[in-house]
């Protein structure tokens, strides 16, 4: 009896919390094989493409959160390059593991990302954009260093760096 009454407690304080809700996010991929690096270690280019591409939309629209509803968030990605460089294992001392390749990050090769975004409105009208060209030179001594699971660490800080930047004034809630 008391297990049931502190579910329905858990359960009603659930359903009376505000719900917050997001701008739409739009993310369009423009001519993604000139990219200059989403090449991938040990799978296939488009898999590996793929994969990466959905992991940002997602980021891109946990991003936009804090964006009021009703707004509209385009993006228009025209160029990645992903922090650290693809070589094959053999290459780098790992043996001679034929086709193995591994992405190795070291300072010198740094997360880039260029794309244009326009922020619209419930009616349409523009509220912001921009042509936006990030790149992180000290990417390796920042927070994304510590999330070493994710693939995408030091691309996602670095978007999400800029994002609180640009955003501060239309940001509803963090």
């Amino acid at each position: 009896m008391k297990y049931r009454s502190a579910f329905s407690a858990i359960l009603l304080a659930g359903l009376s919390a505000p719900v917050w809700s997001a701008a739409e996010v739009e993310v369009k991929w423009e001519d993604p094989d000139s990219y200059t690096d989403v090449k991938p270690a040990n799978e296939s280019r488009g898999g590996f493409q793929k994969r990466t591409f959905n992991a940002l939309e997602e980021y891109f629209a946990e991003l936009a959160e804090s964006l009021p509803d009703g707004q509209t968030w385009s993006v228009t990605v025209t160029n990645l390059d992903l922090a650290g460089q693809v070589w094959p294992s053999s290459f780098v001392g790992f043996g001679s593991s034929a086709g193995t390749d591994i992405r190795l990050i070291k300072e010198i090769d740094i997360p880039r990302i260029a794309f244009s975004y326009t922020l619209t409105d419930a009616s349409g009208a523009t509220i912001k954009s921009a042509d936006v060209k990030l790149k992180d030179m000290g990417f390796m001594d920042g927070l994304a260093r510590k999330r070493h699971r994710d693939n995408l660490a030091y691309e996602k800080e670095m978007i999400r760096e800029w994002f609180n930047e640009e955003m501060t004034d239309v940001v509803v809630k963090q």
